[in-house]
């Protein structure tokens, strides 16, 4: 007997991956970076993580009491709550990054069926919930390696330098130097010796997590790629007003190392959930993200930005889907009729 020509529903090839692979792939990715957060703030990080994901998969677990299923170790709690842990000041009361994992896992993607249903990045709204509800205690900063020691990252003391410091600082480096009377380099910012939030720090360990995740195929260019192009064409134009050095001298390099822009961009704005479905529409919606974040961090009041840019993306995803969408095979493309133009 011929063998029988055998038709299903797309898609007819699987690359192998799983949810559950990508899931727990994501978050040996930020191992390095979440280790050296652990090392500079010490044994309070340790904790505002470790609860962090205790409360997500906690979460979870209602979850799968109220619809029925069984997801708790498919990583996705695990790596939400991890992503929210490195999303927080390394020394804060640990209610707050409760509340965080709750919101994010009861709310923002049990309310709206579970994983694949969300509508946005459950880890960023989690954080977004509580800077907005315990805003004092979501900006406090430890200083790395002290004892209780806080102080500004360096993204605030530049913004709060520019409203209040009269001195001669041509950039956001030396005025940052100026201002905190410290002798930091770019070095420093890369490898993560400054203040910020427990796994934002080292953009030299994210950038190796984030090299594992490519060249394992789990995040795609057509994101981070515009993503960072935008942002660090948007900086270099119009950072350099701010410091009277003009056009087309703003520090990039400074904003690539500062703040969470790397842990967001590499691993939270490619989120597969909350990300386009297309190449097209991911490459849109990277620019949204780049855009969007170099106005919240430079015009706006808080001196960050990544999170709330992302959130806003989030929003507009099915828009992006619906217009970027290519034709069926077979259908006319717009424009069309009945194959011509």
């Amino acid at each position: 007997m011929k063998d029988k020509l055998l038709i299903t529903s797309s898609p007819q090839f699987h690359n192998g991956d799983s949810t559950v692979s990508v899931m727990w792939s994501v978050s040996l990715a930020l191992l390095p970076a979440t280790v050296w957060g652990f090392v500079m703030f010490g044994l309070s990080s340790v904790w505002v993580v470790l609860v962090s994901v205790v409360f997500s998969m906690l979460g979870e677990w209602v979850l799968n009491k109220v619809y029925g299923k069984s997801s708790l170790w498919d990583g996705s709690a695990f790596l939400t709550g991890l992503l929210i842990g490195l999303n927080m000041p390394p020394d804060l009361p640990l209610f707050v990054p409760i509340g965080a994992s709750l919101f994010a896992i009861l709310i923002v993607k049990g309310a709206f069926g579970g994983l694949g249903n969300n509508w946005m990045n459950p880890a960023l709204a989690g954080r977004v919930f509580v800077f907005f509800s315990w805003t004092k205690h979501m900006t406090i900063w430890e200083v790395p390696m002290t004892d209780g020691v806080t102080g500004a990252t360096p993204l605030g003391a530049v913004k709060s330098g520019l409203l209040g410091y009269g001195g001669n600082a041509d950039g956001p480096l030396s005025l940052l130097n100026e201002v905190s009377e410290k002798s930091v380099t770019y070095l420093d910012l890369f490898i993560g010796k400054i203040g910020g939030s427990i796994g934002e720090i080292s953009a030299l360990l994210l950038l190796i997590g984030a090299i594992f995740l490519i060249v394992k195929k789990i995040i795609k260019w057509e994101i981070f790629v515009p993503y960072l192009a935008v942002f660090s064409i948007f900086v270099w134009i119009f950072d350099g007003t701010r410091f009277g050095t003009g056009f087309f001298s703003g520090d990039v390099l400074f904003h690539l190392f500062t703040g969470g822009l790397i842990l967001g961009v590499f691993f939270m704005a490619t989120d597969m959930v909350t990300s386009p479905i297309t190449s097209k529409g991911m490459i849109v919606y990277g620019i949204g993200c780049g855009v969007l974040t170099f106005l919240f961090r430079i015009y706006g009041a808080n001196p960050e930005g990544v999170s709330l840019a992302i959130i806003v993306m989030n929003i507009v995803v099915p828009l992006i889907n619906r217009y970027t969408k290519p034709a069926p095979f077979g259908y006319p493309k717009k424009g069309e009729i009945n194959g011509v133009e």
